[in-house]
């Protein structure tokens, strides 16, 4: 089993590399924009953004789930 710290900073370099590209992005020679831009937007903007949210309140999204999963076990074992 993978211990917290590691998988966050699996999760932060995830994060950091998949913004990288957005940068080149932004300062990238405007003519070459059109190449970039269908990668930029629909693969490392929803990377970033999930990964970003996953740091941020992943321990919410965490208790949220146990809790539905104590809830289904007690549904389901009377």
């Amino acid at each position: 089993m993978i211990s917290n710290a590691t998988k966050r900073s699996i999760l932060r370099c995830i994060h950091i590399v998949f913004g990288i590209p957005i940068l080149g992005y932004i300062y990238s020679p405007f003519e070459e924009i059109p190449n970039y831009a269908p990668v930029v937007r629909f693969v490392f903007v929803p990377v970033l953004v999930l990964s970003g949210l996953r740091m941020w309140k992943g321990h919410v999204i965490r208790r949220l789930i146990s809790k539905r999963s104590a809830q289904q076990d007690v549904a389901d074992n009377p």
